[in-house]
């Protein structure tokens, strides 16, 4: 079976295939099969957003189309950044504008408590949909530590690991992320999916 990636992400994409191969599926981006679609994401929750931007593209391709969501919450801004994690303070800024601009906004806050969201969708044209959503808790560090990730990587503090994101391998990252939790989760329902329908 072939996926379609609704991203022009490679990240996402070795992600994807990294976890997915297994099932002897195979993911592509939108360019391999003639697509470029560009999906405005009017959700108001990351199930949301994946969902239409899965559909958008399944429909535009005639082809099964995988799509994640994703976004920082943090619990002192009421949920912000969220789902505008990739447009936080504007056009304008790039990553590490965004993570100063969420340090600012937290100066002086003592409640550093945050968590990674992914939501994941697959669209088929017959209409099933699979779909999975994975957390990663954390806090967020009073400045960047670490050079890897990107995003808000520099500022997502593990207790647990005494690391930011930042400073994590891949390897570490995909162990405890909240795409690696949710790919993972993924791959449980299309398998069950996919016994279904070959049932």
């Amino acid at each position: 079976m072939k996926l379609v990636l609704a991203s022009k992400n490679p990240h996402k994409l070795t992600e994807m295939q990294a976890i997915l191969a297994q099932l002897g599926v195979e993911v592509v981006l939108e360019r391999d099969v003639g697509a470029d679609v560009e999906v405005e994401e009017t959700g108001a929750t990351f199930e949301e957003n994946a969902f239409l931007k899965a559909r958008a593209v399944m429909e535009t391709t005639g082809l099964p189309a995988v799509a994640d969501d994703s976004g920082l919450c943090v619990d002192a801004l009421n949920g912000a950044p969220g789902v505008y994690s990739a447009r936080y303070g504007g056009p304008e800024l790039d990553d590490e504008g965004r993570y100063r601009l969420l340090l600012d906004n937290l100066r002086g806050q003592l409640d550093r408590r945050g968590k990674f969201v992914s939501c994941i969708c697959c669209c088929f044209p017959n209409g099933d949909r699979v779909e999975a959503r994975g957390e990663c808790p954390g806090t967020i560090a009073y400045a960047p530590r670490g050079e890897g990730g990107f995003g808000y990587d520099p500022v997502f503090f593990l207790p647990q690991m005494k690391k930011t994101f930042a400073q994590l391998t891949a390897e570490e990252k995909n162990a405890v992320s909240h795409r690696g939790v949710a790919l993972r989760a993924f791959q449980t329902e299309l398998e069950k999916y996919l016994n279904g329908i070959n049932e």
